[in-house]
């Protein structure tokens, strides 16, 4: 993963005059770019939350996020800022990145997206059965979407660690993870909200409807766009459904299509340049800065506001949000007999089946159930053990699973054993998916070796 390009363009220019850009802002771009830097920095977070939450100062891990703050009459504990607030930015990343994919990425092609959707059901289906059978009657049958969750970051940042890996199961995973996440959502908003406040989802509804109107007139000021998204953000925490589900909304809402491709923009431009080169040459000081004015409009254009906004925010989302997300939530404290409990716990094998053996299983039989009834189709050098160890990175559940464990379950012994099963089982799908993934592309450079000598 390299720095975005207009983000590399943009820091070239100032490298000519700007002595901190050379020394200090291009290198940790460069750095935060690094493929897998990011997962890095989440488990790093989340090891760092196990330990605190189990060392001699454990008490304060708890205190830090369950005091309470107040902003604009809005009273909640630091740990809900997090969950509800910053994690509906990541949300609305989710959202853009979701309705990219369907608009222009690999959903966008039913041929190409048949199988990752086959597959995404098998994946949440399986697992959320095999929950269901092992807590059938318990206190904790509620927990049966936790196992349902993949981890696209960690996922990918496990994939990406194996050389030799074909781009096509790259972009099965991803693909297969989007639609995952559309389930995830699913769940979250119908099963996983409280009580429905009519009159506050009323708000909702209508501020969505100023925000669809305005932009169907063309309104642009990013500050109305703000105002008017952190208002449905109150109305739908205060209406019952869980507030990410706000962020996921209004990232549907982000226009992904460009208002000018780069041809046209190649044929607007030209003229402008030699209109700006008369009206340098002329004195006429006023005509040039309108042409720059234009200018910047049409770079704009050459650019989704989704693809701005995902420059703009990625790498908050990623270096601040999530880490925050798994700090204050990863934190389980093993009491004594802590891991004997864990070890006889319904909820806690539910998920680690459900993770481990259910991803993979129901990702690989529902994807040869649409290849074999010709729904679907194998993308080249993609074979079924290649499938199959996708369906095991599947089961690194981790933040989203932890995310909806957080809102299954309210005792905290519970809500202990099912964060403690999460990292677990997200630990073991992501080794054997590796190792099996490593000794495959080993395999094969193997084989290919052999053939070339032969030859």
């Amino acid at each position: 993963m390299s720095i975005p390009p207009r983000t590399y363009g943009a820091l070239q220019i100032k490298l000519r005059e700007s002595l901190l850009t050379r020394t200090v802002v291009l290198p940790i771009q460069r750095f935060i770019h690094v493929q897998g830097i990011s997962s890095f920095l989440l488990l790093a977070a989340a090891i760092a939350a196990l330990v605190w939450a189990n060392s001699p100062w454990r008490d304060s891990y708890h205190h830090v996020w369950e005091m309470e703050l107040t902003l604009s009459r809005l009273r909640l504990p630091v740990h809900e800022w997090i969950n509800d607030a910053l994690m509906a930015i990541f949300f609305f990343l989710v959202g853009m990145e979701i309705k990219h994919e369907i608009m222009h990425g690999a959903l966008a092609d039913m041929r190409r997206a048949a199988l990752p959707l086959f597959a995404a059901i098998g994946g949440m289906l399986v697992p959320a059965l095999l929950f269901a059978l092992l807590n059938k009657g318990q206190p904790s049958e509620h927990g049966w979407g936790i196992p349902m969750a993949t981890d696209i970051a960690f996922s990918l940042g496990v994939l990406s660690m194996v050389k030799g890996i074909s781009p096509n199961l790259k972009i099965f995973l991803l693909s297969l993870a989007i639609a995952d996440d559309i389930g995830a959502i699913a769940v979250i908003a119908l099963f996983y909200s409280g009580s429905l406040d009519r009159k506050a989802f009323f708000v909702a509804l209508l501020l969505l409807a100023v925000i669809f109107g305005i932009q169907k007139i063309g309104v642009t000021q990013p500050i109305i766009y703000f105002l008017l998204g952190v208002g449905v953000w109150v109305a739908i925490l205060r209406s019952g459904i869980h507030a990410t589900i706000a962020g996921v909304i209004l990232g549907f809402m982000v226009p992904t299509t460009r208002a000018l491709s780069m041809s046209d923009f190649q044929e607007i431009a030209s003229d402008m340049v030699d209109r700006l080169r008369t009206a340098l040459s002329d004195g006429d000081d006023k005509t040039a800065k309108h042409l720059l004015g234009a200018f910047e409009e049409l770079i704009q254009g050459t650019e989704s506001t989704a693809e701005r906004l995902t420059r703009l925010l990625e790498n908050w989302v990623s270096f601040l949000v999530l880490p925050l997300f798994a700090l204050s939530n990863a934190g389980v404290t093993f009491a004594a007999g802590a891991v004997g409990d864990l070890l006889t716990s319904r909820l806690a094998w539910g998920i680690i089946l459900g993770l481990v053996v259910g991803k993979p299983l129901g990702i690989i039989a529902f994807s040869w159930l649409g290849v074999r009834c010709r729904l679907a189709f194998l993308p080249s050098y993609v074979t079924w053990r290649h499938v199959f160890a996708v369906g095991l990175l599947a089961g690194i559940g981790f933040t989203v699973s932890i995310f909806i464990s957080s809102l299954a379950f309210e005792d905290s012994s519970q809500l202990s054993n099912a964060k403690a099963a999460v990292l677990c089982a997200s630990l073991v799908a992501g080794l054997l998916g590796y190792f099996i993934l490593a000794f495959r592309a080993k395999s094969d450079n193997l084989i290919e070796t052999t053939v070339d000598q032969g030859a």
